[in-house]
């Protein structure tokens, strides 16, 4: 990136001051109008390419791409993971592990066949852009997330957990797609993929979150409800439980990003009985705060509540950064050659992939035209681009890396302008007939 003369950065902090100024006072409105942050961010970053005012070499950045959005989508599956207050033998988790499991592999294998037969690349490649493009985000699909973590709304539980469970169970198949092209150790008949990649890393991913996160929330509230110790600097206690799960599950070769959405997902659950509202109510002393993160009535809610605010204001951040970053290099390209494989996906392979997936749901489940719904809004994002970058500093082919750039950046860009523009009629169109 160039931002190395005192006239550029003062450019890149004005334009970024302005954005988080904007983001602050006009978030409300855009909520109303058939527009997204997102599409702003996305409209600047292109401006910012288009003047020569932030210059970015894909190839040459690509492990600080990969870091940078590796960042933003551990934040953000640590925040979706503390905004399901669901229990977990609640029949509204049938939706979502549906969408993470067979969905996944339904829209993976549609973008492989179509990008084998269509394209003409080979199997491992075709795999491994599946599993790029398949996973939907848990950043840019905010305006389709639970509002609060007592939100029981069943389309908005699903596409929460959905884009927290899939950003980690794309990983397997990412990886298959890398073994496949030969720079990644299958094993024999692919016994090592299902041992290591499937099975291990997802299982040990899981439960060393939710050992984490359960212990985290335990500790935290006995120490300040028996001895009033530990109290304040929740955003560290956030920070630090993201990065701990994160890299222990690494060490672990396990997949953190399972591990920090289960770390996020116990620590919500944890003292708190299925199904009760978390309600805080601040009493009449000198310093509230500190009141709140010692009662014993109270200590664990603050504690959620208080990490919860910290890294959805995080997330913000994060996706400024990001979409900024998508349109200054999506100038860099023309449109792909395979540009048919975006509407195909978004159209045609996603929906159907989730159609399928939610054949023989119980009756008592969501009515059927949410499916066309649940369908549609699977938002293209962060995990992609992440996904890219891995696979980039993994090992894929370099007459592949051009073409996969290209791919992924469009794809992104296009639904972040498509959703942006349909999310807020179709939501508010859906709100009606339910109050109807």
């Amino acid at each position: 990136m160039d931002a190395a003369t005192p006239q550029h950065f003062a450019i890149w902090l004005l334009i970024v001051g302005a954005l988080l100024f904007l983001m602050a006072l006009a978030g409300t409105l855009l909520k109303r109008l058939p527009l997204s942050m997102a599409m702003l961010y996305l409209g600047v970053g292109c401006a910012l390419g288009a003047f020569g005012l932030a210059r970015l070499d894909p190839r040459g950045d690509a492990i600080l791409l990969e870091r940078l959005a590796e960042t933003a989508v551990l934040i953000s599956l640590f925040s979706a993971g503390l905004k399901l207050n669901v229990s977990l033998r609640d029949a509204r988790w049938h939706l979502p592990i549906r969408l993470a499991t067979l969905a996944m592999l339904f829209t993976v294998a549609g973008i492989a066949v179509a990008a084998h037969f269509g394209a003409g690349l080979p199997w491992g490649a075709a795999v491994l852009l599946g599993a790029i493009l398949a996973p939907t985000d848990p950043v840019l699909a905010s305006d389709v997330q639970v509002a609060h973590p007592d939100d029981g709304d069943a389309l908005r539980f699903g596409l929460t957990a959905e884009g927290g469970l899939n950003d980690g169970t794309a990983f397997p198949l990412v990886m298959l797609g890398l073994g496949l092209l030969g720079v990644h150790e299958l094993g024999s008949w692919g016994w090592r993929w299902w041992a290591v990649d499937v099975v291990w890393a997802v299982s040990a991913g899981l439960v060393l979150g939710a050992l984490l996160g359960a212990w985290t929330g335990r500790l935290v509230t006995y120490l300040r409800t028996h001895h009033r110790e530990a109290v304040g600097l929740d955003e560290f206690l956030a920070l630090g439980l993201i990065a701990v799960a994160y890299g222990l599950a690494v060490l672990c070769h396990a997949y953190g990003f399972l591990a920090v959405f289960a770390a996020g997902l116990a620590l919500r659950r944890f003292d708190h009985p299925d199904d009760a509202p978390e309600a805080l109510v601040v009493p009449a002393l000198p310093d509230p705060r500190e009141a709140l993160a010692t009662n014993p009535e109270s200590a664990a809610s603050y504690l959620k509540h208080a990490m919860l605010s910290f890294t959805e204001q995080l997330e913000r951040v994060a996706e400024v950064v990001i979409v900024l970053l998508l349109g200054i290099l999506l100038l860099r390209y023309e449109p792909p050659s395979t540009a048919w494989l975006i509407p195909l996906l978004l159209l045609l392979i996603r929906p159907l992939a989730t159609w399928l997936s939610l054949l023989g749901r119980p009756a008592s489940a969501e009515r059927p035209p949410n499916r066309w719904l649940v369908g549609w809004f699977g938002v293209r994002g962060i995990g992609s681009i992440y996904y890219l970058f891995y696979a980039i500093n993994h090992g894929l082919p370099r007459e592949l890396v051009t073409p996969f750039i290209e791919i992924t950046l469009f794809a992104v860009a296009s639904s972040i302008v498509l959703h942006g523009l349909s999310i807020t009629p179709l939501m508010n169109r859906r709100a009606r007939r339910l109050h109807a």
